[in-house]
């Protein structure tokens, strides 16, 4: 069933590897092992409560300086592990512009 939602070549660390989930907004961060990954999402072990956290997209921290991140979306929760999208520059979601003249509809 978790290898039916999952896309793309995956690597498995087998202790897995240590990194930070960091809040968007940069309120919160929480210790995270990334037990696997691909190239559009990972599966996390998340160290302490992801309750009332604003998970509905995060930095994932994998570097010890914060240089090397990924900006996720939240998949799904299974007791400590959570599945993660990654975003693109292009999946993110743009403030809606102001219509145009040639948009607007007289009734």
């Amino acid at each position: 069933m978790a290898a039916e939602r999952q896309k793309g070549e995956r690597v498995i660390f087998e202790r897995g590897f240590a990194a930070h989930m960091m809040g968007i907004d940069g309120t919160w961060r929480r210790s995270c092992l990334i037990e696997d990954i691909s190239e559009v999402g990972a599966k996390l072990t998340v160290q302490g409560s992801v309750e009332n956290l604003g998970l509905k997209e995060f930095f994932l921290l994998l570097s010890s300086t914060g240089l090397a991140y990924r900006r996720c979306e939240l998949s799904w929760v299974n007791g400590e592990q959570i599945g993660v999208q990654f975003l693109k520059q292009d999946n993110r979601k743009r403030p809606a512009g102001r219509k145009s003249s040639s948009q607007v509809v007289e009734v």
